[in-house]
């Protein structure tokens, strides 16, 4: 978390103290907000995961979120070439703004890998409380042996979509492979992160 950050190289004095700090979400990359940290905030927020800031109108240190709920959880931070402003990496829980939109700058913070993140949820719930109306729940109740199955007739069936010029069959069997790819992972209890973080680790 702290392999782009040494503490003692940020220039505090350069701002009275204080050092910009902007958020930017780990996920969707969109900038949420900018506020300002002095070092008793900033290692407050490695402490506790929770991004905390120095509040210049307050005169004191805040947890973003902490009456509303909507923290920012935190994921890495990183200094900037003059050590003067930091990049902070986080997982907002809930809207950053406290107008209630997404960001401080109105913008919205959607992006197309948090229906992944849904869809993982929704797969999780089913796996640790069944449905007897879900076919995720179905699945799961079948055993692994079957999950990995769905798994390979999915993928056999986009080769045979690839041979082809349909566009809308390709992308459905696409679809198909990539639910019942998220329901093995869930059903070995492995993240999508740990397979990301492979890849990341191959890509260097």
């Amino acid at each position: 978390m702290t392999d782009k950050l040494n503490i003692d190289q940020l220039d505090f004095e350069k701002g009275d103290g204080l050092i910009p700090a902007i958020v930017q979400d780990v996920t969707t990359k969109n900038v949420l907000m900018m506020g300002y940290m002095n070092r008793e905030s900033l290692e407050k927020t490695l402490e506790s995961k929770l991004v905390t800031f120095y509040s210049r109108s307050k005169k004191r240190l805040w947890t973003k979120g902490e009456t509303s709920g909507n923290v920012l959880n935190l994921e890495s931070i990183r200094q900037d070439c003059d050590a003067d402003t930091l990049l902070v990496y986080v997982k907002p829980a809930g809207p950053a703004c406290h107008t209630g939109s997404d960001t401080c700058f109105d913008e919205s913070n959607e992006g197309s890998i948090q229906f992944i993140d849904h869809l993982k949820k929704t797969i999780k719930d089913r796996y640790e409380s069944p449905s007897e109306k879900s076919y995720t729940s179905s699945l799961f109740k079948k055993g692994i042996n079957k999950v990995a199955q769905k798994v390979g007739e999915e993928a056999v069936e986009i080769v045979i979509e690839a041979k082809d010029d349909n566009k809308e069959l390709f992308l459905g069997e696409a679809a198909d492979l990539l639910y019942h790819y998220l329901v093995l992972l869930q059903a070995k209890e492995i993240d999508l992160e740990e397979v990301i973080e492979v890849l990341q680790k191959r890509h260097k």
